[in-house]
């Protein structure tokens, strides 16, 4: 996940048809804005929200999609997953998260099923069609584990800290025909990722890109970025979105 800013050809599931993915992105289109209460000490949907949730209205989802969203932070990725049609868990080991999500999906008509836990331990044994995840990724100088609202970006001195267990467990939660969607900044090494997942047996490939401004937080660490060979002199961030899927 982002740390807050104060500026504030893809392929589809082999289950989806590309009516499928059409009609579920013309759905989303068409519905109105979502209603979403961000408690403080929540993730606020931003640029990357925005840049994963567009990635998943590709993929088709119907009635028959099973999705998980696993870190849901305020749930709105559930709540868009849920409205295009899909059988939806959020998971997230915040119980602020995921009353946050309860309400979310409340206020906007939508069912869905919250989970409290450590990614995907709080799904034992189950497996989706769909897993997007927007975990995390922030590099952080401190050594100690993020406290506070700071839980919901900052991600360990190279901003891995959850993205490398996502990607080794990917496949445990995945069916045979199922899709990873996972959103996250160059600075915590994209071309890490991809091979991550590939040595976890997922085929992985950029499908989404956008780049902005540092915001707030990457500013305040820029001379440590730079010494830490994170940065060269940029203040851009690039954001990408990793579809991954069985070899």
């Amino acid at each position: 996940m982002r740390a807050p800013a104060v500026d504030r050809t893809a392929k589809r599931p082999r289950e989806s048809s590309a009516t499928d993915a059409t009609d579920s992105a013309n759905a989303l289109t068409a519905a109105p804005p979502l209603r979403c209460w961000v408690p403080r000490g929540v993730y606020a949907p931003q640029a990357d929200t925005r840049l994963l949730r567009r990635a998943m209205c590709r993929e088709g989802v119907t009635e028959r999609t099973d999705v998980l969203d696993l870190g849901t932070g305020s749930g709105l990725l559930a709540v868009e997953a849920a409205r295009l049609g899909g059988r939806v868990t959020a998971v997230d080991i915040s119980w602020r998260a995921l009353a946050a999500t309860r309400l979310n999906a409340l206020l906007n008509g939508q069912a869905l099923r919250v989970r409290h836990g450590d990614l995907a331990a709080a799904v034992p044994g189950r497996r989706f069609d769909l897993v997007v995840t927007n975990p995390p990724y922030v590099p952080a100088p401190a050594d100690a584990p993020p406290r506070g609202p700071a839980r919901a970006w900052d991600a360990g001195r190279d901003g891995r800290l959850l993205i490398d267990r996502i990607c080794d467990t990917a496949p445990t939660v995945l069916r045979p025909t199922g899709t990873l969607l996972l959103v996250h900044s160059h600075l915590c090494g994209i071309d890490a990722t991809l091979t991550r997942l590939a040595e976890a047996g997922l085929r992985a490939e950029v499908v989404d890109r956008a780049a902005l401004p540092f915001g707030r937080v990457l500013r305040s660490r820029l001379a440590w970025l730079r010494a830490q060979g994170l940065t060269a002199g940029g203040t851009t961030e690039e954001l990408v979105v990793i579809r991954a899927e069985h070899t």
